[in-house]
This record gives structure tokens, sequence and C-alpha cells, in this order.
């Protein structure tokens, strides 16, 4: 089950909101847990209890880890969580993608293939297990105290509005939350909670599914036949589509969180209005590159290392970690790792060279680079990504696609609100919307729109009936 499914938006939803709404204040968290389960579930029916079995076992050994004194016994209590994590993470995730590998090799020297039954991933996985490890990690540091109450545990792992795809929380930015959020709980938040919901799901639904149909439909052509301006439509297509589709998934986490009180970070700020791609790592999927930096940059070293050489290799290797993390395949990996290269060169003179430049040309530069890595990102297979690569530098103009003027409407619309925030106007809109205090003609004004995007958005997914969501199969 998704956010933008009718069966979520007609009938999870409310039933979910008056049961929270309705029920005294100690059973809200008992209201949100049964509807976590049953909402994994829907889609998930048999891994739900992978979730609920790791989730037992890791708060058991955290329990008795915070509860000794032995450094020795919470480093291998520490080890063992992470491990069965990890482990589970990459038998699920990543057994195909090595065993396959592993036969290719094989095969070149003429011995047999490993038989292997192809496992299916769980949904959200990848989500969840560095969530896992946020709180196991986190206790063993002692920046918080561990949940007493297993139920809240599990809470804290399931929670509906973050477990398919984030934001990924660290464990003590939500801990205090969980076990008391009333001064949360009021009329404004659960209004303004609402606005970010439809927002959030309008930018999905209006702006993403019609561009996505479109990229998918050339994206499935034969590469060597498409031409350089069907190539560029297509990957501009699909960079505005995975940008408007998990930004406005996150919006709508955030949203429902701040709903029944609870107050998620930010996990996009207008990647593409970034002046480098340090910047953009700044502002795109947040959640992660904070988990990266927290949990396996600082821990590599970070930026306290004897000679550059290891700091610059620190940065690539953990872009590297993340291209992986998104997707087991060479695409994925070398997905990171390009962003890791130029991560490196900006640390070594690209940044200067941008200030030179000034603003519109470095953002016009880092949004070319964030373009052509999206081809990897979204073609599986390493040589079709780097086919297509050439088809959009082949400048072949012959044979071109056309496209509706609705297209180039939904295309219009994605450029302007995806760099809304490049001027100052444009971030005082979104900050008026997003943070700032809500006065009463605020209110009737912004939940207006709210309705009509809300109404809009339902109408879309009903006639239209492409509705996916990028995110979802990592």
């Amino acid at each position: 089950m998704v956010f933008s499914s009718i069966v979520f938006l007609l009938y999870f939803l409310p039933l979910f909101l008056l049961a929270y709404y309705l029920v005294d204040k100690r059973y809200k968290n008992i209201v949100i847990l049964l509807f976590s389960i049953f909402f994994y579930s829907w889609g998930a029916p048999k891994f739900i209890f992978v979730i609920l079995g790791t989730t037992f076992l890791d708060f058991h050994l955290v329990k008795w880890m915070s509860q000794t004194k032995s450094q020795l016994s919470r480093r291998l209590m520490l080890t063992l969580s992470v491990s069965v994590n990890l482990g589970l993470l990459f038998y699920f995730k990543y057994s195909n993608f090595f065993i396959d590998n592993v036969n290719v090799l094989l095969s070149v020297f003429g011995d047999k293939n490993i038989q292997w039954t192809k496992l299916v991933m769980p949904i959200g996985i990848s989500f969840y297990t560095f969530e896992t490890i946020t709180y196991v990690v986190d206790v063993y540091r002692r920046v918080h105290k561990p949940l007493k109450n297993f139920w809240d545990y599990q809470l804290y792992i399931i929670l509906f509005p973050k477990l398919i795809a984030g934001p990924i929380i660290r464990y003590h930015d939500l801990a205090d939350q969980i076990t008391d959020r009333s001064q949360n709980e009021t009329i404004d938040n659960m209004l303004i909670g609402f606005y970010r919901f439809a927002i959030g799901l309008a930018k999905k639904v209006l702006i993403a599914n019609q561009l996505g149909q479109q990229a998918d439909t050339i994206f499935a052509l034969n590469i060597s036949g498409i031409d350089t301006y069907t190539a560029w439509i297509g990957i501009l297509a699909y960079t505005f589509q995975i940008y408007f589709d998990f930004s406005g998934y996150s919006d709508m986490a955030i949203g429902l969180a701040k709903m029944i009180g609870f107050n998620f970070p930010e996990n996009f700020n207008n990647p593409y209005i970034s002046r480098s791609i340090t910047e953009f790592w700044r502002r795109w999927h947040i959640s992660l590159g904070a988990w990266m930096r927290n949990y396996l940059y600082i821990p590599l070293g970070g930026n306290r290392v004897a000679f550059k050489g290891r700091l610059y290799f620190n940065l690539w290797f953990v872009f590297l970690i993340s291209g992986l993390w998104h997707g087991a395949s060479w695409s994925f990996v070398f997905w990171g790792a390009y962003h890791g290269v130029f991560l490196v060169l900006e640390r070594l003179f690209l940044l200067k060279a941008y200030d030179k430049i000034g603003k519109f040309a470095s953002t016009a530069i880092t949004f070319f680079v964030v373009v052509v890595g999206w081809v990897f990102f979204k073609v599986v297979k390493l040589a079709d990504a780097f086919g297509y690569l050439r088809r959009m530098f082949a400048f072949d103009f012959r044979h071109g696609m056309s496209f509706s003027a609705d297209f180039y409407t939904y295309l219009i619309i994605a450029v302007f609100f995806a760099f809304f925030t490049y001027f100052k106007k444009g971030q005082k809109i979104q900050d008026t919307i997003f943070f700032n205090d809500y006065t009463t003609l605020r209110h009737v004004s912004v939940s207006c729109l709210a309705v009509l995007l809300l109404i809009l958005s339902i109408s879309s997914i009903t006639a239209f009936g492409f509705n996916p969501f990028i995110y979802f199969r990592f």
C-alpha cells in the first residue's frame, strides 16, 4: 500500500485518523502500531514477520547492552545486532546480484553455475534496516537511553508514515516523541500536516506520474534507434519524475506525521537549484546523507585524517556504498561512484571554479551532471546505460518522436516548481506555506488550495491509471 493509492486515501487514512483522534491518549500508540502492521502487511504479508522478529531480537540485545558495564560485552552485542540486520539486508537485497556475478565468473572458467532460487525483496528493507542500526548505535554511543517498552520500539521501526521510504530518522530524534508528543498534537499541526500531505500528493500524482509515463515509454524503446532529442526528453522527464515522486512522498510522510504529533526532519530542499554536487547532496535525500555521514563517513575518519588522499577516498567510498544501497546492480554502483568522483573533484578545484563563473553557470553545470547521472539510476544494465548516454550525445535529430502539448505543459510546470526557490521570492513563498506561523486567513486560503489539490489528485489517480512509486523498490 502506498500513500497515493485509492485504498489508502479513501479507506485506510480516514479510518486511521478517526480511530486515532477518538481513542484516549493512552491507546494512541497502540492504534498507530496496529494500523502500521496492517499497512505493511497489505503489500507484503509474508515479510511482516521478518520485521517483527528482528525488532524483537534487537530490542532485547540493546536492552542487555545498555545494562552491562563490560565494554567487551557491549561491543559483542553491538556487532551481533548490526551483523544480523546487515545480514538480512544482504540476503534479501544482494544475494541475487552476488550469485549472478559469481555465475558469470564461473562460466568464464567453464564451471557449472550455482543453482539459486531468486528471492523477493521485502518492501522498504533498506530504510528500516538503517533505522534499526541507528537504534543500537545511538544506545551504544550513549546518545540516548533505550526504550523501556518493546511495543514503543516496534512503533519506532514500523511507524507507517516513514516505513516504506523514509525519511530515515535517527533514533534519538524520535525517541521522546514516541513516549510523549502531547505538546505537538495541536489543531494547527493537524491542519498544516494536512496541507503538506495534499501538496506532496499533488507533486507525486499531478506532476511525477504525468512525466513518468512518458519517461517509461521512451526508455522502453530500442536504445540504438532513439534520436538525440528523444533521449534528452526521456532523461529530463525522468529527472523531474524522480524528484517530484520522492520529494512528494516525503512531504506526505512529514504531513501525516505532523497530523498525529510527530515532527519528522526535512528530506528534500529544492536540490536542483544547487551550485555543486556537494550542495546537491545537502539538499537531496537529506536523511540518507545524514545517516551516511554519522554512521559511515565519520567512523571511517571523516575529515579528521592524516592526509587528504584518505579524505578523498572516504568521500568516494561513502557514495559508492550509497549507490549500492539504492539497488543491487552495477548501474547503481557506478551512479554512486560517479557522484563520489565529482565530490572529490569539487574538493580539489571545482568549487573554486564554480565561485568564479557565478551562480547561474554553476547551477546549470551541476544540473547537467545530475541529469547525466540519472541515466545510470534509471537503466538497470550498465551497458544499456552507456548505450543510452551515447544516444544523448550522438547529435542525431533525424527521427524524433512527437510529444503532446499536454506533456510539454507538465514539463514546464515541473521545471517551474523545481527551480521555484532559485529566487528569494520563491523561497519566501515556500517558507510561508511550510514553516512560518499561520494566521486564520492563511489557514482558510491554504486549506482551500489543499482540498482542491486533494480532489484533483484523487481524480487523476482514478482516471489516469499510471501510478508507480520509484523508491518503493528500495
